[in-house]
Parts: structure tokens; sequence; C-alpha cells
């Protein structure tokens, strides 16, 4: 059984006369990595600073283990932050930088040094030790400020959007060495990022959050194969969003109308019932593309291709079907399908999630 380590209840947080969380309520539990997911003002920076101690909600609590933390100045709490631009002190050395907060607390000068050794261990950084900031680079700077926390032995480890400053290929880098020396220490973490493709790469779960509030919370797979709306949907990967009507529903699967075709859809668990409006989510990679316009079979579209781009060991097509724009991803294609090339589109019945319009 799980142990919780934070327990957020029912906290809300106004600025004025705007509400940034609405009560919002977690679960995360302890040596997990959890990340918070949304657009630019769903309030997740707003969350991720209030359990840090930055701001006092409104209403509601926070609990570190069993502890009540409404009231905890956030140097108290143990739970130790890393901000999006590094904040390093550009007067120091990267040794001073990370030791710094050791030092604040006139721990001694034989602790300090075993932990600074053991840190700069964990991030391959012993070489930069004497050098100032501005003579590193920004994945360099990224490890220090990352040392700096860690040296301080959190209990929670809190993380604003610290890879959003790096380029491309040096994120993805980062973010594995990232996952892999949170797992090594086994440290509850929580991250924040707008950027999907980092949280499905790094969580062990995700709040999606949208208005000050967390829609959906769950494992990544949850969250990209049965999103609990079409915001969650549509937020996390690339997706086709299929409205139609249930024709029959029963224990074998549910048989959907859209455009007078239908669609089995099996494994789900919405509860679906005869002329109720639905909509389908169906993920590019799970649809089958083939040359030739067949129609007919069960879960077989006709359609035409209006687009497609190349991207080295993928090909993502636009399909016009059932009167709609369908993305198609196709892994290590045979041959590419012009414009105009007529197609059939084979959906699998155990990879479409369906969610109700009305629930």
């Amino acid at each position: 059984m799980e142990t919780i380590h934070l327990k957020i209840q029912d906290i809300c947080k106004n600025f004025g006369k705007v509400r940034v969380l609405n009560h919002v309520s977690l679960d995360v539990p302890q040596g997990s990595f959890t990340t918070f997911l949304g657009p630019s003002g769903c309030g997740k920076t707003t969350l991720l600073r209030t359990i840090a101690g930055f701001y006092t909600p409104d209403s509601g609590e926070i609990y570190l283990g069993n502890r009540l933390m409404n009231n905890v100045p956030s140097h108290l709490r143990n739970a130790i932050m890393v901000f999006q631009d590094y904040a390093l002190f550009p007067h120091m050395t990267i040794e001073e930088n990370i030791t710094y907060g050791l030092r604040i607390r006139k721990m001694p000068k034989d602790q300090i040094q075993a932990r600074l050794e053991r840190t700069v261990g964990y991030l391959g950084i012993g070489n930069l030790l004497d050098r100032m900031p501005g003579q590193i680079s920004g994945g360099q700077q990224q490890r220090v400020a990352l040392a700096r926390a860690l040296i301080m032995e959190p209990e929670i480890l809190l993380l604003d959007e610290p890879l959003s400053n790096l380029d491309a290929k040096l994120r993805i880098n980062i973010r594995a060495e990232l996952r892999q020396l949170q797992k090594r220490l086994k440290i509850t973490t929580i991250y924040v990022t707008h950027d999907q493709s980092e949280a499905l790469a790094l969580s062990d779960r995700i709040a999606v959050m949208n208005e000050g509030r967390i829609v959906h919370y769950g494992t990544p797979q949850e969250l990209y194969y049965h999103p609990a709306d079409p915001f969650v949907a549509s937020f996390i990967g690339k997706v086709n969003l299929i409205r139609g009507r249930v024709k029959q529903h029963s224990r074998e699967g549910a048989w959907v109308d859209v455009q007078n075709i239908t669609i089995l859809i099996k494994n789900h668990s919405a509860p679906a019932r005869p002329q109720d409006e639905v909509i389908l989510c169906i993920r590019p990679e799970t649809i089958r593309i083939a040359k030739g316009s067949e129609e007919g079979e069960e879960n077989m579209i006709a359609g035409k291709v209006t687009n497609y781009i190349f991207e080295g060991a993928t090909i993502r097509y636009w399909v016009n079907a059932l009167e709609q724009e369908w993305v198609v991803d196709v892994f290590d294609p045979a041959e590419v399908l012009e414009p105009d090339t007529k197609v059939s589109l084979r959906l699998k019945p155990e990879r479409i999630h369906l969610m109700l319009v009305n629930p």
C-alpha cells in the first residue's frame, strides 16, 4: 500500500477577485515523481508555490506526512524549490553556490564537504566547483541548481519548469538524467511544466490542471489512453476527437454511429446508453492506413489524404473522412501516400476511448 507523503485538501487561493486555485485536492505518494501539467494561467505554479510556503491558501489544508503545513514558514518546510531561472549567485563559485544553504545553517565544514562530494558525484559536476556561473553552460547551470537543492536533503523537491531555458536536445538528455537520479534517491518530487512530452517522460503521475482545478490525476498511460474529458485528451498528445451517437451497448462493447458508419468500441468504462451522444478519442498511431478506398467492414473507413509531413521514422497524414479531418501516424512507412490518394482507415476497437458528451 502506498504511503501518502503530501496531502492537499480542498485548497483555494485568490489574488484579488480572481480565483487561481479552486478547491484543489491531491495525494502524492512517498518517493513518487508527480507533474503538474497545464496551459499558462491554469494555476500549476501557484499550487507549487503554495506547497513551498511562498503563498498561504485562503482555505483548505496542506499536510506533509501527518503535519499540517499551512502556517509553517517556507524555510522550515524542508521543501526545496528549483526555479526556472536557476538563480545562481554570479559572484560565487559553483562550490559556494551549492553549499550556500548549508553554510547559512552553520553546518560543520566536514559535514558540508561530505554532502558536497556526494551530491556532485550524483550529478557529475565535480570538475566545475572552482568555476563561476558565467563560465559554464546552461545545462551545467541546471545541474548546479539541482545540486544546490539536493545538498539540503529536502523531504520534497519542487521543480518549476527547470528545463525550459535549454535547447531541445539538451532538454531531452537532462530530463533522462533527472528521472534516473530521482529513482535512485527515491525523493518525492513535484514538477511543473506545460510540455506534455516532458510530463509523459518523467512522471509516475500527472495532474492535468485547467482554470484552477485538477481535471485528471493519474498515470501517464491512463491520461494518454483514457483521458477524463476532451480537454485532457487534446492537451496530452495529438488526438482525433470524433462525435457520434450510441446505437447499441452490451458487455461486448458499444456500437457508435458516426455519419452512418458503425464503429465498435471495446474495453470502455463509460456508462453509455443507446442514443447517448459521445466523443471517440482515437490516437493517430493506433489507426492503420492503406491505399484504396474500402468501406463496409467493421471499423473500416474510406477517406482521402489531404496532406502529410515526413518526420524521419514517422509520416503524419491528414485524411478527410466522415466529413472531418483525421490525423494518422505511420511508423517506418514503406511508401508515401500523396495528397488526393484514396485510402482506408482501420480502427482498433480496443484502442478507442469513449467519452460521454454530457456525463
